[in-house]
């Protein structure tokens, strides 16, 4: 994918809105950033009004930098706000989900079906013991018993984690084991391109090495003959089957709704954590502005609800605004390259929230695909996960959009909880690779080292000046990472730095250049490149390891490994007693089987060495030029720069 800084756009490919979408947008003029400008305070509780509360707040922030609160004191429930006060209006009978699985199978529940189905399992689990403040975790398909059991874990203020179900046991064990999961929902096995995950063996596996589950519940989703453990395991449907829906549990604003982890710089994961308040009046919002909602829209978003857009832009944030919401189980290409498409038909879609990975997919796939199906019923188009290149926006609005459909690029991070940057389609014109301005209230720069802010054109590191309701509040049991990390990189300043590097346009446009740490970003999902090389480097073979992100057409990056192998393993291969290519497939199925599918290493590539520091740092930035074919630069702190000229000869600018 080319730069987004090298993205230089003539006047014509600026998008103005139409007229027709301004007169109904949501947000109809400009006014809106000067007034949340002016009091950020004051817009913020304007908007804090969607939602119902038990008790207000006696004040909207209390800042004592860098630890939030939000609408302090005030008392509500997100599941409540998601389901229960639409029952008292015309949408108790309205779609809430609409699910297709990938063999084909459908489900509709109602705002009425939803509440039932949430609030037996909400039961269910308090008298499994879960109580407040009790962690559960979630390691499901994408069916409804997945937002369900988020939704019932709210309701009881039980904070959930959510386990993307891509993820192996290992990395299961590692989540539970952090956040001291009490209880584990999870299935017999999910589908995916016609093969079953084996969720509950995994989860099995999970479970050898972590003490702190009680409880285990099953969804019966591939309907295989399984023999549970009664002392510790149950059939879902069986234990909900006598529960009826128990009242929501009055919670604190800033009481923990859920813990979601992602990958950091270091090995562990991160588990980021989001209170209720300012998180739900943060999704709320944005979804209503970024995405224009209307009663009458069909919402698909695309994200599964293991990364932080299921949270918020599948399941709290369209639910809290009464959406109704397509959730689908299955990959885009099964079993053809067009199931999108035949979904978007079948459901009446209006509006499509996917990733660049899966547009330039679409892409190389062909608009033939798209042939034969109605899309006409779309209206809006928005983005997420990571830059989109600006000959993929061009594709996805001329294709899929026809032309007609604004494409909302939205930029935010599993710390910010909500989009931060991202057009108001009825206001905003947009350009192709550009995320646009920030949301109304928020405040967002380009900052040298120093964190002085940079004049348009330059490139800098990209940072939020001041809080907002969804901010993440800490990392779970290591407030000193937080504050290091997010809030620690400017001395004096008290600016959260996202770990992205960006610069404005002479029309203070955002474009974002990617990561300036050492995270990958494989298909929207941020991968540390120290839980790859730990990963590797636990292979008996293996001697050292480097993991880096080259440029991938479809996915935006790709996990490639430089490998040192063990002398004994390397002269068993010289003596042809093993196979380079056998190794090399060795290890990307250790690596899937450490960490997940998603962290499968594209390609292994082996060095006798690898190029390091005076003090013995590895230098992944010349490895990532060496795969990328740029230019080197400087080399004087190498201790071995022999090494970078044997590497670039095998190795420079391979496909992968």
């Amino acid at each position: 994918m080319a730069r987004q800084s090298e993205a230089v756009l003539p006047e014509e490919q600026i998008f103005y809105p139409s007229e027709r979408f301004t007169r109904q947008a949501n947000v109809k003029s400009r006014e809106i950033y000067a007034k949340a400008q002016a009091s950020p305070e004051l817009f913020w509780a304007l908007q804090a009004e969607r939602l119902d509360w038990f008790r207000k707040w006696d004040k909207v922030l209390e800042w004592n930098p860098p630890f939030a609160r939000w609408f302090v004191n005030a008392k509500l429930n997100a599941c409540y706000n998601c389901v229960d006060r639409h029952l008292k209006t015309w949408r108790r009978n309205k779609a809430a989900l609409i699910f297709e699985g990938e063999p084909g199978d459908a489900r509709v529940l109602t705002y009425w079906d939803l509440y039932r189905e949430v609030g037996r399992l909400a039961s269910a689990l308090k008298k499994l013991g879960v109580g407040k403040g009790d962690r559960v975790a979630i390691y499901l398909p994408m069916i409804p018993e997945l937002p369900i059991a988020m939704l019932a874990c709210a309701r009881i203020g039980a904070p959930h984690l959510v386990v993307f179900g891509g993820f192996s046991a290992e990395a299961l064990r590692d989540r539970i084991n952090d956040a001291g999961a009490k209880v584990l929902i999870t299935a017999d096995g999910g589908w995916r391109r016609g093969k079953v995950v084996p969720l509950l063996r995994n989860a099995r596996m999970a479970l050898e090495g972590a003490p702190s589950v009680e409880r285990v519940v099953v969804v019966k989703r591939i309907g295989q003959e399984l023999e549970l453990d009664p002392r510790k395991e149950c059939w879902y449907h069986e234990l909900v089957a006598e529960e009826s829906p128990c009242p929501p549990e009055e919670v604190d604003s800033e009481d923990m709704l859920f813990i979601l982890y992602t990958s950091g710089t270091t090995g562990k994961p991160k588990g980021v954590v989001h209170t209720t308040g300012g998180y739900l009046v943060g999704v709320t919002t944005t979804l209503h502005m970024t995405f224009d909602l209307k009663e009458e829209d069909v919402y698909w978003c695309t994200a599964d609800c293991g990364w932080i857009t299921g949270h918020s832009y599948l399941v709290y944030g369209p639910l809290a605004n009464g959406a109704t919401v397509v959730l689908y189980e299955g990959a885009p290409d099964w079993p053809r390259p067009d199931r999108f498409w035949q979904i978007i038909d079948r459901y009446g879609v209006t509006i499509f929230y996917t990733a660049p990975t899966a547009i330039r997919a679409f892409m190389r796939w062909g608009e033939q695909w798209l042939d034969g199906y109605d899309l006409s019923s779309l209206r809006l188009l928005g983005t997420v996960g990571e830059p989109i290149n600006p000959e993929a926006w061009l594709w996805f609005y001329q294709y899929v959009g026809r032309g007609r459909c604004p494409v909302v690029d939205t930029w935010w991070q599993t710390e910010t909880g909500m989009h931060i940057i991202a057009a108001l389609p009825g206001i905003t014109p947009l350009k192709p690779g550009s995320a646009t301005v920030p949301l109304p209230g928020l405040k967002v720069d380009v900052v040298d080292k120093e964190g002085n802010p940079l004049p348009p054109g330059k490139e800098g590191l990209l940072v939020i000046r001041e809080p907002w309701p969804a901010m993440m509040r800490t990392v779970y049991g290591d407030e000193e990472r937080y504050v290091k990390e997010y809030w620690g990189r400017f001395p004096g300043k008290w600016y959260y730095f996202s770990g992205d590097g960006a610069r404005k346009d002479s029309h203070h446009y955002f474009w974002i250049l990617g990561r300036v740490d050492d995270v990958i970003n494989v298909a929207g999902h941020r991968l540390s490149t120290m839980e790859l090389e730990s990963a590797l480097v636990e292979h008996p073979a293996v001697a050292e390891a480097a993991a880096i992100g080259k440029t991938h057409e479809i996915k935006g990056q790709a996990v490639v490994a430089f490998v040192t192998l063990k002398d004994e393993v390397f002269a068993e291969i010289k003596r042809g007693k093993r196979s380079w290519q056998a190794m090399e497939e060795e290890l990307k199925a250790h690596v899937t089987a450490k960490i997940g599918a998603i962290a499968r290493p594209d390609a292994v590539y082996f060095t006798a060495e690898l190029p390091k520091t005076r003090s013995g740092k590895i230098m992944r930035r010349l490895l990532r030029a060496i795969a990328e074919g740029k230019v080197l630069g400087d080399l004087s702190t190498l201790a071995n720069p022999e090494v970078i000229a044997e590497l670039k000869r095998r190795y420079g600018d391979q496909e992968v």
